[in-house]
C-alpha cells in the first residue's frame, strides 16, 4: 500500500534565480528551515546531484532533542523541480513563476508515525518561514 501524500504550498514574491539560491544553500537554509522560534537548525550540507545527498541538524535551541533531516537527490531539474527520497519516503518540490513571484509546492509521503495534520502544520511552518526570509533577504 502506498504512503498518503500530503502537498502544502506558498507564494513567494520574490524572483525564481532568489527562491532557487535561499532553498539551495546551506547558509541560508540555516537562516530558515525551523517550524518554530524554540527551534533552530545547526549545520546544513546540500550536494544538488542526482545521487547527491543533502542534510540538516535540526535541535531544539535548549538542547532537550533534535535530529538530523536527510535525503538523497533523484531527480533535479534547475528553477523547476527537486525531488528526492527521505529513506522510504519521497519529497517532490516544485517551483512555478506566478504573477508576482514564485509559488513552491511540496508533495510528499507522509511518515505513519505523525498524525496528517501534525505533518501538514510543521512543514507549512517551516514553508512560511522560507517565505519570510526570502521575501526580507537582499536579493541573491
Amino acid at each position: 500500500m502506498s504512503a498518503q501524500k500530503i502537498t502544502i504550498e506558498v507564494t513567494i514574491a520574490a524572483s525564481m534565480r532568489d527562491v532557487w539560491h535561499h532553498w539551495n544553500t546551506p547558509a541560508e537554509i540555516m537562516q530558515w528551515n525551523t517550524a518554530s522560534e524554540d527551534w533552530h537548525t545547526t549545520s546544513s550540507k546540500v550536494d544538488l546531484r542526482v545521487g547527491g545527498a543533502y542534510s540538516s541538524s535540526m535541535e531544539a535551541k535548549d538542547g532537550s532533542f533534535g535530529f538530523d533531516f536527510t535525503g538523497t537527490y533523484i531527480r533535479v531539474v534547475e528553477h523547476e523541480l527537486i525531488e528526492s527520497k527521505l529513506e522510504d519516503r519521497v519529497l517532490l518540490v516544485e517551483f512555478f513563476p506566478v504573477s508576482g513571484g514564485v509559488t513552491v509546492r511540496e508533495t510528499f509521503d507522509a511518515d505513519p508515525d505523525h498524525s496528517v495534520e501534525q505533518q501538514e502544520a510543521g512543514w507549512l511552518a517551516i514553508l512560511n518561514h522560507f517565505k519570510k526570509h526570502v521575501e526580507s533577504a537582499p536579493r541573491a
